[in-house]
């Protein structure tokens, strides 16, 4: 028989065997789970470098952007003023703000009249004429005034010079006097505040743009401009001094301001926007009249 010694030997030993199996079962889970986040650690940087690479941490896609308003219009109330008409109103973000946009006014006294707006420095106003022109607003209107300033009055449907669209809108381009030139009478080579060839907005009151433009056909020089200008003629310049060479006769408030004939716009339409620089403001261009 084995001695008490010897089983105590056997029985010390095979409890160390436990032990040193326990450790290498420990240190082989270790390395496992150490292994393991290693590869997680690696396949994340990958994600985390393709992510970054394609601009998922941008704080905003320029494509999201939000688009700010161009223009503002102000409702105006058509049951106050029978002469405004509701045709809607242009849209007020995404509008063109660079180049022109060409005007083509058809009437009975010839033409056509072209004239080319200046979308950097007028874009509401140029909005407001094509919104208008889509809808038909101008077909078949009256010019209803021939001004004393020299210039053609246009684009109300009311021939009252009340009349426009169910909106209005700011001033953009309103000319400024130099501070040294306080009199009507421009300083010698400084040029007129209207060139011949300038259309603008008019309006009653003043900043409250609606419909109405006015065609210049003579240089005009104010202290105190309220035309707001928007761009200017290209073609048939000739129609509009022949127009403003009619006689006139009392408009029904005591001017004689209204055309004895009839100047009637026989349609009006505003192209697409061309980019590039906007047209000089001086010289503008004159075509051979059609009638």
């Amino acid at each position: 028989m084995a001695s008490s010694r010897d089983r105590q030997r056997k029985l010390a030993r095979a409890k160390l065997d436990r032990q040193l199996a326990r450790r290498a079962a420990a240190t082989r889970r270790r390395r496992q789970i150490q292994a393991g986040v290693g590869v997680f650690l690696v396949l994340a940087l990958v994600v985390a470098g393709s992510a970054w690479a394609l601009g998922a941490f941008d704080s905003e896609p320029k494509q999201n952007a939000a688009v700010e308003e161009t223009c503002v219009w102000t409702p105006q109330d058509a049951a106050v003023n029978t002469n405004l008409k509701d045709v809607g109103t242009p849209e007020t973000k995404g509008l063109p703000t660079e180049g022109t946009r060409t005007m083509t006014v058809t009437t009975n006294q010839g033409g056509p009249i072209t004239a080319e707006l200046n979308l950097a420095t007028s874009p509401c106003a140029a909005a407001s004429i094509a919104h208008l022109a889509s809808r038909s607003f101008y077909d078949n209107t009256q010019c209803h005034e021939i001004t004393a300033d020299g210039a053609l009055r246009c684009g109300d449907p009311s021939g009252s010079g009340l009349g426009g669209p169910s909106y209005s809108f700011y001033d953009e381009d309103l000319p400024t006097v130099p501070s040294a030139s306080p009199s009507a009478s421009p300083a010698p080579g400084q040029p007129p505040t209207y060139p011949k060839g300038t259309v603008a907005m008019i309006s009653n009151p003043p900043g409250s743009n609606g419909s109405q433009f006015l065609i210049f056909f003579k240089d005009f020089t104010t202290a105190d401009p309220k035309y707001p200008v928007i761009g200017k003629v290209t073609g048939g310049l000739d129609v509009v001094e022949k127009i403003g060479a009619l006689p006139t006769v009392e408009n029904g408030t005591g001017a004689k301001v209204r055309p004895k004939s009839d100047v009637v716009i026989q349609s009006l339409t505003v192209g697409e926007p061309v980019t590039g620089a906007a047209p000089p403001a001086s010289a503008p261009a004159s075509s051979p009249s059609a009638g």
